[in-house]
């Protein structure tokens, strides 16, 4: 029996030991590795090319809308199925086309979670149950011209947005991005305009309520 290989990808421990416990009971997926954000699941990708890759939206660093855009570029075999508790029809347009094949809600059952990563290693895609009234509900349609303020940003912009709502100083952005301060500032000022936000408390605000970081407890 050829199995499908899985990398998960969540910032959570305990979740990922749950899921992980889950998909190690299905007799046809085989787990090829986990990461805890973005950019370490990147790398593993390239190195397990695993068949899909589950991927939450929220983790700190890179979130998981972004990783899959860098994925469908850099490891266009290895489908995307995104598992997060996130129901927000931009989210939702935005990881289809940043190259998700699915869409599932981490309420979703056990056998719905063997449904949608069989459907997407095949190449459909699936969207669980409520995601897909959501967009019947709202007629969504996938063009640039229905792009959200979000969707409008550069992906080096909202990569930005996500790491000054993160508490991350100019300073510290460059080094994580390996550039210079100036460039951090230039996108800023880009982001600020595109988003009509003046300051960064308006941006990390922003952040916060479209559900890009999660606020502190």
């Amino acid at each position: 029996m050829i199995k499908t290989r899985v990398v998960l990808v969540d910032d959570h421990i305990l979740v990922r030991a749950g899921i992980r416990s889950l998909l190690e009971k299905m007799p046809n997926i085989e787990v090829a590795g986990e990461a805890d954000h973005g950019r370490d699941a990147i790398s593993l990708i390239k190195t397990t090319q695993p068949d899909v890759v589950l991927m939450d939206i929220a983790m700190k660093g890179l979130n998981g809308l972004e990783t899959s855009l860098r994925i469908a570029k850099e490891s266009p075999k290895t489908k995307i199925l995104i598992l997060t508790m996130l129901a927000n029809e931009d989210f939702v347009a935005q990881a289809l086309r940043n190259g998700a094949r699915g869409y599932l809600l981490k309420d979703a059952a056990t056998s719905e979670l063997e449904q949608a990563i069989s459907a997407v290693s095949e190449g459909k895609t699936y969207l669980s149950s409520s995601i897909a009234r959501l967009v019947e509900k709202r007629k969504m349609v996938l063009d640039n011209s229905h792009q959200s303020p979000l969707e409008q940003l550069t992906p080096r912009q909202r990569e930005i947005l996500q790491l000054i709502a993160e508490g991350k100083s100019t300073k510290e952005i460059a080094h994580v991005l390996n550039v210079s301060a100036k460039t951090v500032e230039t996108h800023r000022a880009l982001l600020m305009d595109r988003l009509g936000i003046r300051d960064v408390p308006g941006l990390v605000r922003y952040a916060i309520r479209i559900g890009l970081v999660q606020p502190e407890p």
